[in-house]
């Protein structure tokens, strides 16, 4: 099914789409990691299938779409794993992190929803429980140019899309959380969390960043790639 999702994306997508990647591709590895992008319209995932080579590719997707035919057949088509809405749904996660350990991708939102703003909501620490569970690092992806009403508007004017992808330098770590509990563990998952959406703030332009357009951490790390190129 992968191969089938990746030839679209290769092939088909850039007929519609202008795709500009940013950031050397070439360090990304084979698997047994965690992608964390922006979560900004329907075509996220089909993007990531672009610049990603793996035949285990690990889609999370609300159960709330299920009464969605098209839904239905997207998901049939990209293999998601349903996730039961407002609980944490262990069964999932369990598999999350099996399939992780042995080599898969994970592509995943960590705002949780998509943005109806296209600016960055607060992110959900999930992510980091899943990675530091698998012990796998994550990738910050930013993308702009997927948002669905702009999608929309320039498909119906037979306008080509135009799409960025960044891909971030350097894999982050998820801390360690197996010893810790209560207050202290939420504490430093919520201090993980931000961190990834820090990154992937840093990447983006100053009006999708949203929730964590005022950190400081924004500025450090934007100010840190600046003096790398």
């Amino acid at each position: 099914m992968s191969a089938s999702v990746r030839f679209f994306a290769r092939k088909i997508f850039p007929l519609i789409a202008d795709i500009e990647i940013r950031g050397d591709v070439s360090r990304i590895p084979k698997g047994g990691y965690m992608i964390a992008a922006n979560h900004l319209g329907r075509l996220d995932s089909l993007v990531v299938y672009y610049v990603i080579d793996n035949d285990d590719l690990i889609h999370p997707l609300t159960d709330k779409y299920k009464k969605f035919w098209w839904a239905r057949i997207v998901a049939w088509w990209l293999n998601v794993t349903w996730l039961t809405r407002g609980q944490a749904d262990m069964k999932a996660i369990r598999e999350f992190i099996t399939r992780l350990k042995n080599g898969g991708v994970m592509v995943i939102t960590p705002e949780g929803t998509r943005s109806k703003t296209a600016t960055l909501l607060q992110g959900e620490p999930g992510v980091i429980y899943i990675a530091s569970s698998a012990g796998t690092p994550i990738m910050p992806v930013a993308l702009t140019g997927t948002e669905d009403a702009v999608v929309v508007a320039r498909l119906k004017k037979f306008q080509r899309l135009k799409i960025t992808i960044t891909v971030s330098g350097e894999m982050y770590a998820p801390p360690e959380i197996k010893s810790v509990k209560g207050a202290e563990r939420d504490a430093l998952l919520r201090s993980a969390v931000d961190e990834v959406m820090c990154r992937i703030a840093s990447m983006l332009p100053e009006s999708y960043r949203g929730y964590y357009k005022d950190f400081p951490r924004v500025r450090e790390l934007e100010e840190a790639q600046r003096r790398q190129k």
